[in-house]
């Protein structure tokens, strides 16, 4: 399974280095993808059983681009993954489908591993399955679903850090849909935390998670990904 974390503006260098470093002491026995996304001034390289992903990236090698950084700045650091597609990218920072699209296009030439990110507002959610369905397929134009290095995360946005999930049975049935256009993985994030995991990596559908605040605590983390791995060994 797919257990990762989004720190977002959390954390300064040091304190990612010591978060790293504790968390590769206690997950070095884990069988899973454990992939990490600090923030852009906290960027590190992978260590021996953690991935160490960038949050966002320019779609450049370098260049007049103020603010942003580019390819080159992850190549210090050997980075291969990215979010993209993050729905604060897309409310906040007001990415469209072109800009996403014009990023996923580009990192997958790159062959960079995309984790991919979807979601609605509570808003469409209630309007019923047949406009949540069609406002997530408004998220896929542009994206090469069938790209080998794809993992589609499906983020409710009003389930991201309001300690509020959606049923199990509509994660589960969200899920199912989305892998109606792909045979990649497929991971759930929305107020993800040591209380409903379990629960959550159980669901027939659901290939993983990707952890928002509750990761910033590096053994309630810790004990995320020994839930995962004590589910697997009871399968």
């Amino acid at each position: 399974m797919i257990i990762s974390a989004n720190f977002k503006t959390y954390k300064n260098r040091k304190e990612t280095k010591d978060y790293l470093m504790k968390l590769e002491e206690n997950i070095s026995k884990s069988s899973q993808q454990i992939i990490i996304f600090p923030p852009i001034t906290s960027l590190r390289e992978s260590t021996e059983n953690i991935i160490v992903g960038t949050q966002n990236c320019y779609p450049v090698q370098n260049g007049a681009f103020t603010g942003e950084i580019g390819l080159s700045q992850l190549d210090e650091f050997h980075i291969k993954t990215i979010l993209i597609g993050h729905s604060e990218r897309r409310t906040v920072l007001n990415e469209n489908q072109i800009d996403i699209s014009s990023k996923f296009d580009f990192f997958s030439k790159e062959d960079f591993k995309i984790i991919y990110c979807i979601g609605e507002t509570l808003e469409t959610r209630q309007k019923g399955e047949t406009e949540l369905f069609k406002f997530l397929e408004s998220q896929f134009i542009g994206i090469n679903l069938e790209y080998k290095n794809i993992i589609i995360a499906y983020e409710p946005i009003w389930a991201i850090g309001t300690g509020i999930t959606p049923t199990p049975e509509e994660i589960n049935s969200t899920l199912k849909w989305i892998k109606y256009f792909t045979k990649r993985d497929v991971i759930y994030g929305g107020s993800v935390k040591t209380s409903n995991i379990e629960d959550i990596l159980s669901l027939e559908y659901c290939d993983g998670v990707l952890v928002g605040s509750a990761s910033l605590n590096v053994d309630d983390f810790s004990e995320m990904i020994q839930i995962a791995d004590n589910l697997e060994t009871t399968k």
